[in-house]
């Protein structure tokens, strides 16, 4: 496990849409940043407090948790619930997501992909399906060929 990038161009960009949200940039902010811009994959709160950790290790999981609150309410992160688990943290807009229920793996996809089903949804029942906070679980091609 290596320490997060804090020098990165990407991490002063959406610091600097904290800032004009209001909000605070901190040394554990960029971490926890960095962290989340890492990952090859969508990562929990503990895995990303772990990742922190290995640079700021008087980071708080309690700090972890509260800057990734703030940054999924300026819109800068997501979070999903992908089944039993808890819940997978990544930077950018909300998409929807596949997991496997016997590997675990997580697929995202665009969410234009389910604009028939939506609009079918909207038209059928009046309701407006929100496609990122929770996955759809089924199993991926490995697996249900296997």
């Amino acid at each position: 496990m290596t320490a997060p990038t804090t020098d990165d161009p990407r991490i002063d960009a959406l610091m600097a849409e904290v800032r004009r949200a209001g909000g605070r940039v901190t040394a554990a902010r960029r971490l926890i940043v960095g962290a989340l811009l890492d990952a090859a994959t969508h990562q929990t709160v503990d895995e990303l407090a772990a990742i922190v950790r290995t640079a700021g290790p008087d980071v708080h999981l309690s700090t972890v948790y509260r800057t990734l609150d703030s940054l999924e309410a300026i819109g800068l992160v997501e979070h999903t619930h992908v089944g039993h688990g808890p819940a997978l943290y990544h930077v950018g807009r909300m998409h929807p997501h596949l997991v496997c229920e016997k590997c675990g793996a997580v697929i995202d996809f665009e969410p234009a992909q389910l604009d028939t089903l939506r609009e079918e949804l909207r038209e059928r029942f009046g309701f407006e399906l929100h496609v990122g906070h929770f996955a759809m679980l089924g199993h991926c091609r490995d697996c249900a060929s296997s």
